[in-house]
């Protein structure tokens, strides 16, 4: 029984310690400034690992204190936790599974529409009052202005590789045929019927291209790359989980038999 207990308790520390790449998955969400304006992923991910790090807390002291009923109250409360980070794991998984930039001629950065992404990723940035609030958000970063720092020549921007967010925000779309003045200032537009956003733009450094769809397509390119990475930590936490719930559950199961042994050998039954 005392082995048992002492595995359980070993077993619980390790899940404490798996919660730890879950928080930390959530907390790097919530620095990156995309996800600080949108606000949708990092909460549940850290509330999902203190939720198991409590859990985890109590498995061990049930085993330390070989108290059964929390043990019990353990093994139920980290299968259904181990069931929503896995709901959370393939959540993330379908939601990103679309969506990818486009080749401009003579452009080493991408481009990218708003219709390639999932219909639930577009709808967290196409209502108005939602768009607002993260648009005043985004403006509010120096993420353009550091463009215009780092490339003074068009040839030099043109061979830039920019993240999602600036190809979207920071300037027309490409096919609009604005001339490069400095990567957020552009003029004199040859094709502005090609795309809607053609008209967006605006060299105003509040606005540039903020309003345009492009924005909201960069956007949700750079939330895709972000959520795949700590969805890559999520799922080998989940893994090892799994693996040590099952060792515990075992250890409980011979735990009970060794303690009716016992019972059986001291007449008790």
């Amino acid at each position: 029984m005392a082995l048992s207990s002492n595995v359980i308790g070993a077993i619980n520390f390790v899940a404490m310690l798996l919660s730890i790449p879950i928080i930390g998955a959530g907390i790097w969400l919530a620095m990156e400034p995309d996800n600080s304006c949108v606000k949708i992923l990092q909460w549940p991910v850290i509330i999902l690992g203190i939720l198991i790090l409590i859990v985890a807390l109590a498995g061990f002291v049930g085993a330390f204190w070989r108290i059964p009923w929390l043990l019990i109250s353990y093994l139920i409360a980290m299968l259904i936790l181990i069931i929503l980070l896995a709901c959370l794991v393939v959540f993330i998984y379908m939601v990103t599974a679309r969506g990818s930039g486009h080749l401009e001629p003579s452009r080493a950065y991408l481009e990218y529409h708003l219709d390639d992404f999932s219909g639930w990723l577009r709808r967290r940035v196409q209502s108005s009052y939602k768009w607002d609030r993260i648009r005043g958000c985004l403006s509010s970063t120096n993420m353009c202005a550091e463009l215009n720092q780092s490339y003074r020549m068009a040839q030099d921007f043109f061979n830039a590789h920019i993240s999602p967010l600036q190809s979207g925000c920071c300037k027309p779309p490409t096919q609009c045929g604005y001339t490069f003045v400095n990567p957020t200032y552009w003029i004199s537009p040859i094709n502005n019927a090609a795309d809607m956003d053609c008209l967006q733009w605006n060299n105003d450094q509040n606005q540039l291209c903020y309003n345009c769809d492009s924005c909201k397509a960069g956007l949700l390119a750079n939330l895709k790359e972000e959520w795949r990475r700590a969805d890559i930590i999520l799922l080998i936490t989940l893994v090892a989980l799994i693996c040590i719930y099952l060792v515990g559950c075992c250890a409980f199961r011979n735990a009970k038999t060794e303690d009716l042994f016992r019972r059986y050998k001291q007449g008790y039954t």
